[in-house]
């Protein structure tokens, strides 16, 4: 079987379209038969372990579909060219999806898949953003002002996948005859918001070490991803690094502020605290150590991921001043 049609790639960090475009290549790949799926996670399995599954015939199922997950953890030359060895051969009804957050994925195997099968979805742009929100509260029948938009995309993960599903529980708290402010959007995220990489943020900003490891205890329970934490917290100290950097240079303009992202109460909120233990030197490194501890995470998959968390954690909290 030729890989243009049993092979593809989908990159990028826009997990909602993303999410969209396999259901649906999922669902023609059926074809209304029943198909056996299978998701690999990167760096858990071994590459060897998933090409043997995927040559090996099923027992259950004429058609069967793999899906590789967090593909940028394979890098080692012998992995590349074991998975690139099945690409070029591909065995018959069995269908591979390969999926990364990042932009690209080791040479070795993108080369070696058609580039009709490739696609890299990107983030939206932040109009299109803003679009995005309007037009879910709109269709349902709901008025939301400017500053409500701008207070889901600060306190929400910059993809539509957690975009719609923050937006679906806020439906049942608002009032279709009162547009939606700022404050309220606000009140409702925090009442109904799971735990994340930023409620985690919010915590180091307070300075509570205390309920930073319980909330970091809590996401590595619930699976989230190391990378993905890191990854979130990262995006959390570059803007810190601008706020920070604002407000040393004694700007007060409020657009200015809204231009980095940080315009709704909470985000003012958690920003003044962080700035009020980070200075901008400081806060560059937290950035430094943030990624210093993903590439280590990255390097060793193999070394437990709550104590490096934690010995992260008390890193990022010790570079905090007292505040005066």
């Amino acid at each position: 079987m030729s890989n243009v049609q049993s092979v593809w790639l989908f990159l990028g960090p826009e997990i909602g379209e993303k999410q969209s475009v396999i259901k649906d290549l999922r669902k023609r790949l059926a074809n209304n038969s029943e198909i056996e799926e299978t998701v690999f996670y990167a760096g858990e399995t071994h590459v060897s372990d998933m090409v043997s599954v995927m040559r090996n015939g099923s027992l259950f199922s004429e058609l069967r579909l793999f899906i590789i997950k967090y593909a940028e953890e394979i890098k080692k030359k012998d992995d590349i060219d074991l998975l690139s060895a099945y690409i070029a051969a591909p065995m018959e009804n069995t269908f591979l999806i390969i999926v990364s957050d990042e932009t690209s994925i080791a040479r070795g195997i993108e080369k070696n898949i058609s580039p009709s099968n490739k696609r890299i979805f990107w983030e939206l742009f932040e109009d299109r953003k803003i679009e995005w929100v309007e037009n879910f509260f709109r269709k349902d029948g709901f008025r939301i002002s400017r500053n409500g938009v701008d207070t889901i995309l600060e306190l929400v993960e910059n993809n539509t996948a957690a975009l719609k599903q923050e937006c679906s529980r806020l439906l049942f708290f608002f009032d279709r005859e009162k547009e939606i402010s700022g404050e309220e959007a606000e009140k409702w995220l925090s009442h109904t918001r799971e735990e994340s990489a930023f409620t985690l943020f919010s915590r180091i900003a307070a300075g509570d070490f205390s309920r930073s490891l319980e909330s970091i205890r809590m996401l590595l329970a619930a699976n989230e991803a190391p990378v993905a934490i890191f990854a979130a917290l990262a995006s959390c100290f570059r803007k810190l690094i601008c706020y920070t950097a604002l407000k040393e240079a004694g700007v007060r303009d409020e657009s200015e502020y809204r231009n980095i992202g940080v315009s709704s109460p909470g985000a003012k909120r958690d920003y003044a605290a962080a700035g009020s233990r980070y200075d901008s030197a400081r806060a560059e490194k937290c950035l430094a150590l943030t990624t210093e501890y993903d590439f280590i995470l990255r390097s060793s998959l193999s070394f437990p991921g709550h104590i490096l968390m934690d010995s992260y954690l008390h890193k990022i909290h010790s570079l905090a001043r007292v505040p005066s």
